[in-house]
């Protein structure tokens, strides 16, 4: 604390070189009627009185406060001073006691349900369609307590970021408005909910932006969903300066974690692999050209599909024991030619594949090797031998096939080995990953500790300016009318670097931006010191006023 208590003496010095340029005129001392705006002046009055202070219960705002003053003891006027004289003890509490709520910090929070946490039966009642996510934001941000808001509503989670300037009622009132749109109860929330703040809050959206809290490690698509939170978010009210930094952070820390670790790099699913497997077997002119034969539509065949899609095939064919499946995928993926065929057209639709994979639930295999061997080859441009992968279980494709020359199959189990092994590769690139987010979240919690001393930067350099134009004016005031302008704009600039080099240590004692050794704590003690010195506090805090505001508005 010695920086901090140096900072203090070095500012008094300022003041007094200030006054002595004449750019402090104005200035006033505070009166004694500020000791009803300080909870500790109260403190101080009530002790020096005797007078015992009872808090038995929090109120709707502020804190139920009581004042005992023994019979035998009187609180002489002269003792107190002459504005707090007119005003009773219990008075100057009530005063203070919102202040007393509100001098903590504002948080940031996240209220959220996800994959880990809570059951789909309680995640799909809370989902909120991304078109809603402003009105979402609105509704938030109209609660008393809560500043700025953003939603990140996915298949697997429901997250509400807040910056909230109460850090209980935010979570509180948030918990509230999630039971209200969702009609589970608050009970039940709480039970599957997880709540984080701050720099926790921080690393949380930055490990979802680089995929370490999803379900497969490393995936890519919860990056696109956070950037339609931004994308969404712009110019709504209410989706802040904090928040909208956040989460344009997170993206940056996403696409920074993947560039350097290439997490995403290799199959983790069954599906993923055996469209892998594929493409790496195939000759690499022919990965597009292929004739592709998907061999049953249900959860898996739907996934293989559109691994296929997403690895630029643009044509294949599928068989399926009815339409319907098709119909949909065909509905979904409209860019995609999908050619459905009925079961009892397999072997005719195998004859003129290079590349089958099948994935239903046969209990018999669909393919022996006297039904392979009497298919006519493949063109040797895609290899020379036709490909089957086999992800059912129990498997589609004889194990006796795989003795033909003409034929080359693969099953689960040798899909598994590449998995694991790709599994174990992403784990480790996890931790390079948690090392680059370490260090994202240290630069973005000092961008956002900085924001704290931005108001009071303004208020002085706006203070220190106002002197300097009213000094300006005086002197230019008493030279001769007929002064050239040259004279003018010297002396214009002559007051301006006075007040820009009498302002730069009080400045750069005001950054917080990570690239010296000062401490938070020293950073707000050498601002609450300026605020002091140059009359920069308001008689109630930021955050008591903005309160007072959502609610005044909230009563219209």
């Amino acid at each position: 604390m010695a920086v901090a208590s140096g900072f203090v003496s070095s500012v008094a010095e300022l003041k007094t070189k200030m006054e002595s340029t004449s750019l402090v005129h104005g200035v006033t001392s505070a009166s004694s009627s500020s000791v009803a705006c300080f909870p500790s002046q109260v403190r101080n009055l009530c002790k020096s009185s005797k007078i015992k202070l009872k808090v038995p219960e929090r109120g709707a705002f502020g804190l139920s406060i009581r004042c005992e003053v023994n019979s035998d003891t009187l609180v002489r006027n002269d003792e107190i001073g002459s504005k707090a004289s007119s005003l009773s003890a219990l008075q100057l509490l009530k005063t203070s006691a919102g202040d007393r709520y509100t001098k903590e910090r504002s948080s940031l929070l996240v209220i959220g349900l996800n994959v880990h946490t809570a059951p789909v039966e309680i995640r799909e009642k809370l989902s909120i369609p991304e078109a809603q996510w402003p009105q979402a934001i609105g509704e938030i941000c109209a609660l008393n307590h809560i500043e700025e808001a953003a939603v990140l509503s996915t298949c697997n989670r429901m997250e509400i970021y807040v910056v909230a300037l109460s850090q209980h009622r935010g979570v509180k009132e948030v918990t509230e408005w999630m039971s209200k749109i969702s009609g589970v109860s608050v009970s039940d929330l709480c039970r599957h909910r997880f709540l984080l703040n701050n720099k926790d809050a921080t690393r949380h959206l930055f490990e979802v932006s680089a995929g370490l809290d999803s379900v497969v490690l490393g995936e890519g698509q919860i990056l696109a969903q956070v950037k339609h939170v931004v994308k969404s978010g712009q110019g709504v009210q209410g989706f802040g300066r904090k928040i909208s930094g956040l989460f344009k952070h997170a993206l940056t820390v996403g696409k920074r974690v993947r560039t350097e670790t290439n997490i995403s790099a290799g199959s983790v699913s069954v599906s993923s692999a055996a469209v892998e497997l594929a493409l790496m077997k195939l000759p690499t002119y022919s990965c597009t050209t292929a004739r592709v034969l998907v061999v049953g539509a249900g959860k898996m065949g739907k996934l293989v599909i559109k691994h296929l899609v997403a690895k630029g095939c643009t044509k294949m064919v599928v068989v399926n024991r009815t339409e319907d499946r098709v119909a949909a995928l065909r509905e979904e993926l409209k860019d995609v030619e999908i050619v459905y065929q009925p079961l009892t057209e397999l072997l005719a639709c195998t004859a003129e594949a290079d590349v089958v994979f099948t994935s239903t639930a046969s209990e018999t295999p669909l393919f022996l090797k006297e039904n392979v061997q009497t298919l006519p080859p493949v063109n040797s441009q895609v290899g020379g031998r036709r490909l089957f992968i086999d992800i059912s279980v129990p498997r589609n494709v004889g194990s006796c096939v795989s003795d033909l020359e003409t034929a080359c199959v693969y099953n689960v189990d040798d899909l598994k080995d590449v998995v694991a092994a790709n599994k174990e590769d992403r784990l480790l690139k996890a931790m390079e990953a948690k090392a680059i987010i370490s260090e994202e979240v240290k630069q973005f919690e000092a961008w956002k500790d900085s924001l704290e001393t931005v108001p009071t930067i303004k208020k002085l350099r706006a203070y220190a300016e106002r002197i300097r134009a009213s000094e300006l004016d005086k002197c230019l005031s008493k030279m001769d009318v007929d002064i050239s302008k040259t004279k003018k704009k010297a002396i214009y600039d002559l007051s301006v670097g006075i007040v820009n080099k009498l302002l730069h240590g009080p400045m750069q004692h005001l950054r917080c931006d990570g690239t010296d050794n000062r401490t938070l704590s020293e950073i707000l003690e050498n601002m609450h010191a300026l605020n002091r010195i140059f009359g920069l506090e308001t008689e109630i805090s930021m955050l008591e006023e903005k309160i007072r505001a959502k609610m005044d508005q909230s009563q219209k």
